[in-house]
């Protein structure tokens, strides 16, 4: 008896001090482990902002999708049940028709000795909800945030795309990645024997957060009707490539920048088209469209006023002998400083501006926002080509002034006319509206910055002289007249070199209404098959674009008649 009390008083105080050992000294690191192998851990998803248009509606949004992969190595501890077999063939019976798989061509992709292997990807949210339930081994349901883009190829110029990652490669995607770009969380919580959620376990999260949402100054329907009006006229033309920009002179504000061959952003790589914005990545001559720059410095510094007579031939010779010619042969015209813009005269042009010295015109082309980039929002915009004048060989010095020997972007182009119409000062183009933060606070952008190009006085008077150039009456550019509004354009044709080729570029770049423009509108037509006129390929263009833009603006028609300047005398 005293044998067996001492052994089990022996025994006692071995569990007692082994008890002590595990609930007191290493009690605390046991649960610890304990509840570590409860654990579970969720990846929540930081949503990438949108990018919507000017009146918030959705250019490219981030939806809830998910992603089904397989550990093929588990897949055959499945134990099927009724008519279900267990295994693979059980698991591909069951999940097949929830993919909208075939039975075999699911099954092959479950047998292997991999621990992960995609199955599908974009599964709708109840269908993962579905798949979830079923707890199959092996088969693993994560979430996604996949891009999309409701309205196709619409604005996906600017709009560029997203990797697989969900990070932006092109376009505003790409250059606003880092604010439009969410945070992801995670949320950690005990789990039973099922995965269950333990209640009154443990549990933490870390919150996802959403990226910023930018707004664009771009009207979906306006950038609709150019995109619209642009493919048609490159059918109808034959032209290669072109664009259409819509401005708001006063603000600098966007309202659509269309480029052909624009890439869908949903299947990028369908598209045969470049992602890159045409319009602020490629360049050409303005040819006559620059005319105004000339005659804008001509009045501006004294030299000619809109009646100034002039004697103008078809073959102009300057003091250096070099010739320069008009269209088409013509008698000696007697033209006004108007008439000459009017009638789009390159020799009356070049005795005008002639009169200005080589460090003039450039300066006033550089005022005018020649050779720097205009500063858009945009990645890969070119500043364009404009030599210093002491580099200008003895016929570029005259060329320049009717828009040949120097290169410019479709932006820079109409912000030429956009600084016309807004009484000489030049506004910087840009299609960032502001910004929305994850708690809906939104915050302008900043207010763009502004030049003093001109004097008021020659930009009004610019403006009143472009009008005659849509005059019914014999200016090159009455294709572009829209009833019951005052318009002031020019038109342009001019070489290009594109893609190693030499081609022609028919342009049209107006402002409307010209009593008070609200709207500036170029259209850039490459290579036309059917004329090399602007006046005949891109004026119709304008005139459509324009006359909607108006429309949707809700811009009164123009409340005074114009009072033009003689073209002759």
């Amino acid at each position: 008896m005293t044998v067996l009390t001492i052994a089990v008083i022996t025994v006692l105080a071995v569990f007692a001090v082994r008890l002590v050992w595990v609930q007191v000294v290493h009690g605390p690191a046991i649960a610890a482990d304990a509840r570590t192998s409860r654990l579970q851990t969720i990846s929540l998803l930081g949503t990438r902002g949108q990018i919507t248009d000017v009146h918030g509606v959705a250019l490219a949004t981030s939806v809830e999708r998910y992603n089904v992969s397989v550990n093929q190595k588990l897949v055959d501890k499945f134990r099927g049940s009724g008519d279900v077999p267990g295994g693979v063939e059980g698991v591909a019976t069951v999940l097949a028709p929830m993919l909208g798989m075939s039975e075999p061509e699911l099954g092959g992709m479950l047998v292997g000795d991999r621990g992960f292997k995609y199955v599908k990807k974009g599964v709708l949210p109840e269908v993962a909800r579905e798949i979830r339930a079923l707890k199959l081994p092996g088969v693993n349901v994560d979430p996604v945030a996949d891009r999309v883009y409701p309205n196709g190829a619409l604005a996906g110029n600017l709009l560029g795309f997203v990797n697989s990652a969900g990070a932006g490669l092109e376009g505003l995607e790409a250059s606003l990645d880092k604010k439009l770009t969410g945070t992801p969380g995670s949320e950690v919580y005990e789990s039973g024997a099922h995965g269950q959620a333990v209640p009154g376990g443990y549990s933490s999260e870390t919150p996802a957060t959403t990226g910023e949402s930018v707004r664009l100054t771009i009207d979906r329907d306006v950038q609709y009707k150019a995109e619209a009006e642009l493919a048609s006229a490159l059918k109808t033309t034959g032209a290669s490539s072109g664009s259409v920009v819509v401005m708001n002179p006063k603000t600098g504000e966007l309202l659509a920048l269309a480029d052909s061959g624009a890439v869908d952003p949903n299947h990028p790589g369908d598209s045969k088209g470049g992602s890159l914005a045409a319009s602020v990545s490629n360049v050409f001559e303005p040819g006559s469209t620059g005319k105004v720059i000339t005659m804008s410095a001509a009045l501006d510094n004294g030299i000619v006023t809109p009646t100034s007579q002039f004697k103008v031939p078809d073959t102009y010779r300057t003091a250096n002998h070099q010739p320069f010619h008009d269209s088409h042969e013509h008698a000696t015209l007697k033209l006004t400083t108007t008439g000459i813009l009017a009638e789009s005269s390159n020799t009356g042009t070049v005795m005008i501006g002639e009169q200005l010295t080589k460090q003039q015109r450039y300066a006033e082309m550089r005022k005018f926002g020649f050779g720097t980039k205009t500063g858009v929002e945009l990645p890969g915009e070119s500043p364009g080509l404009l030599k210093k004048p002491d580099l200008w060989d003895g016929r570029t010095q005259y060329t320049v002034l009717f828009g040949q020997g120097v290169a410019v972007n479709a932006i820079q182009a109409t912000q030429v006319y956009a600084t016309i119409a807004n009484g000489g000062v030049r506004v910087q183009p840009h299609v960032i509206a502001g910004w929305t933060a994850a708690d809906g606070t939104y915050t302008p952008a900043a207010k763009a910055g502004t030049t003093r190009v001109v004097s008021k006085k020659t930009a009004d008077t610019v403006l009143t002289m472009l009008e005659s150039v849509v005059d019914d009456e014999g200016g090159t550019g009455s294709s572009a007249s829209i009833p019951g509004y005052r318009v002031a354009g020019k038109t342009g044709t001019a070489q290009n070199w594109i893609k190693g080729k030499q081609g022609i570029t028919a342009s049209f770049i107006g402002a409307v209404p010209a009593d008070d423009p609200a709207i500036v509108v170029s259209v850039i037509l490459h290579n036309p098959k059917s004329s090399v006129y602007g006046g005949t390929v891109a004026a119709p263009v304008f005139k459509d674009v324009a006359s909607y833009t108006l429309g949707k603006l809700g811009i009164e028609p123009s409340g005074t008649k114009a009072t033009r300047f003689p073209t002759t005398w």
